[in-house]
């Protein structure tokens, strides 16, 4: 009966156990005794294999422990912040607080393959930054344990000094898990843009090469993020930025979207060997570029008659007219062109038409990113002053530039998903939506943010923002209103976009029993297997059981969730995007359900039924009674 019970896993993917069990199916010759035999992998490769004694590469000490950071898997969850979200039950975008790398590893279930585009700025190692408390043996730990210190010490956060001996292998190792496990986000067809300055664009360039592979590198853009350098130096004048771009697989990408060509013209439709033609005249097929006023019929010296007295007003005629002269078009062509977005223009008394039609065609984004389209640091802080009213961030990047990089990437994909994971102020999050108000796009955002601390002394401090994360979830609540309040009313945009988000911290698991490390020494191991009473946490609400759950069963983070009633117990709805009940979960494991009771939710059909595995309190009869209904009804059984 165990067969028809599935048990929720207690952690994220192992992935080197997974790369082991995808070679083994692949190549099961190199696989002896439950191990990967290396020395017959390469036998089997022959010349494909690289002589790793003279093999070209990026190394740093440290790389090893950087790459199993990224393999290590991961028993955090993410817990809902109902009271920091914004329009929670409606909402498709998401913000996280926590550190990106453990989020990264809990997303990697879902979201597996389903990110469009990740846009990222993160530090750029300049002695000043804020490096990650990142421990590869306990990142959650480490996690949680500097977050406490916030809280109660005000812990100071530690910055990569240039005087320590690793300056370049810190930074590396910070930044290399991460984008090893932000590829598996990314869409076959997904795109990733990193932004970087000359400290470390040449290491950041290698390993992308190696992690992306240097056929998927795109472009290295070149952002002028200062139009007014500062001219300080006799040496240089520093005022631009690079941003690497890459593909998750580069043969899929038709092209990316960089400034629009527009194309306008004012032929004349006249021609002396026509013969005289009469063209009747829609009011919203013609411009006028006269004064507002009554213009009788009859023939003008341009050898046009008009047929019909026409008034102007501000630029439009009142009523149908009709025009006679040798024209170029027929009735028929005329109605085509105008179909297809051509207007016609009179310029002056004479009534001469021409045609204007605008062309707009979409070009490949050049190298370097042009200033017409896109503003500057100052153009950033700008628009964090008028959002709070003071300078709460520095350095900010302004939207336009991260709406000019999104839309190159969905402009032909208006509900893709955008990720970025060094959130900072939210820049990322307020693009996405300005590019939704003007575009009517229905594009999402997944932005994560570390509860950094602002400096004591700093603005955001006065204004009363704790940490970074407090800054970004408030810029995106303004930003939003700033919008909706824009939008409102204007022709052919609709004021009610998603401007809600959904927010998450990261939070240990709520369940006691995955909480072990594989390493945890006997005497603390014998203590932890005495607190497993219950096999969830008694102060764990139905909301964060449920959360952690359909995180690890490979639910997103936006599911439709309601509570309900069912045959005298209370549950948690999952509905898909059809209506139908996806989960049906029980999470009271202090009240054991009757066999009537669960087949009550059996009933329901829904296609998975969640129930945790103390709430039968050690019944197996009943256990095995469920499962037998579940799977006579098609129904998957889960416990945890």
């Amino acid at each position: 009966m165990t067969d028809e019970i599935h048990e929720t896993p207690s952690s994220t993917p192992n992935f080197r156990t997974e790369l082991a069990a995808q070679l083994a199916d692949l190549v099961p010759e190199a696989v002896a005794d439950g191990k990967v035999d290396v020395e017959k992998l390469k036998e089997l490769l022959d010349g494909d294999a690289a002589d790793s004694s003279e093999r070209f590469g990026l190394f740093w000490p440290g790389k090893k422990r950087a790459l199993r950071a990224a393999q290590e898997p991961t028993t955090a969850t993410l817990r809902p912040d109902f009271e920091n979200s914004k329009d929670w039950d409606t909402t498709q975008n998401v913000f996280i607080e926590g550190d990106n790398l453990e989020v990264l590893k809990i997303l990697q279930k879902h979201y597996h393959a389903k990110i469009k585009m990740i846009y990222i700025d993160p530090p750029y190692n300049t002695g000043k930054d804020f490096v990650y408390p990142d421990n590869y043996k306990e990142g959650l730990e480490t996690y949680l344990e500097w977050t406490r210190q916030v809280n109660e010490e005000g812990k100071k956060l530690s910055t990569n000094a240039e005087t320590e001996g690793r300056y370049h292998s810190n930074w590396l190792n910070m930044m290399y898990p991460r984008l090893k496990l932000a590829r598996n986000l990314l869409r076959d067809d997904g795109v990733l843009f990193v932004s970087i300055d000359d400290n470390e664009v040449a290491n950041l360039r290698r390993a992308l090469d190696e992690i992306f592979g240097e056929s998927n590198f795109i472009e290295n853009y070149i952002w002028e993020s200062s139009f007014r350098p500062d001219n300080s130096s006799r040496l240089e004048r520093e005022n631009a930025q690079h941003i690497l771009c890459y593909a998750r697989n580069k043969s899929l990408i038709s092209g990316l979207v960089g400034a629009q060509k527009v194309t306008e013209g004012l032929p004349s439709l006249t021609k002396s060997s026509m013969r005289p033609s009469t063209l009747a005249l829609d009011p919203d097929w013609v411009e006028f570029q006269l004064s507002d006023g009554k213009y009788e019929a009859g023939p003008r010296p341009s050898g046009y008659t008009l047929e019909t007295d026409v008034t102007v007003v501000e630029g439009r005629a009142t009523a149908p007219f009709r025009l006679t002269g040798r024209v170029i078009w027929s009735q028929n062509y005329l109605e085509k062109q105008v179909s297809e977005g051509t207007r016609i223009v009179i310029k002056g008394e004479s009534f001469v038409p021409y045609s204007r039609k605008v062309t707009t065609s979409a070009l490949a984004p050049t190298t370097l990113v042009p200033r017409d389209h896109v503003g500057d640091v100052l153009a950033g802080a700008a628009e964090i002053r008028g959002l709070f009213g003071a300078r709460v961030f520095n350095h900010p990047k302004p939207t336009t530039l991260l709406s000019y990089l999104i839309n190159s990437v969905t402009s032909e994909d208006p509900d893709a998903v955008v990720l970025d994971f060094f959130a900072g102020s939210a820049s990322t999050a307020h693009a996405v939506l300005a590019l939704n108000a003007s575009a009517s796009r229905k594009c999402r955002f997944i932005v994560v943010q570390l509860p950094e601390p602002t400096p004591p002394d700093s603005v955001a401090a006065s204004c009363g923002y704790d940490t970074i994360a407090e800054v970004a979830r408030k810029r995106i609540d303004l930003a939003g209103a700033e919008l909706v309040g824009a939008v409102h009313g204007q022709e052919g945009l609709d004021g009610t976009f998603d401007v809600g988000f959904r927010a998450y911290k990261l939070a240990d698991s709520n369940f006691p029993k995955w909480r072990v490390s594989s390493d945890v020494e006997e005497g603390a191991l014998q203590q932890h297997l005495l607190s497993l009473r219950d096999s969830a946490a008694d102060d764990a609400t139905a909301d964060e059981l449920l959360t952690e759950l359909l995180l690890k069963q490979g639910y997103s983070l936006t599911e439709t969730v309601s509570p309900f009633e069912v045959g005298g117990l209370d549950v948690r709805l999952v509905r898909d995007r059809d209506g139908d009940i996806a989960v049906m979960a029980y999470l009271n494991e202090h009240v054991k359900p009757t066999l009537e009771q669960l087949r009550a939710l059996v009933d329901e059909a829904p296609a998975r039924i969640i129930v945790l595995e103390d709430a039968f309190q050690g019944d197996d009869e009943l256990k095995t009674n469920v499962a037998q209904l579940c799977k006579s009804n098609g129904i998957e059984l889960w416990t945890a």
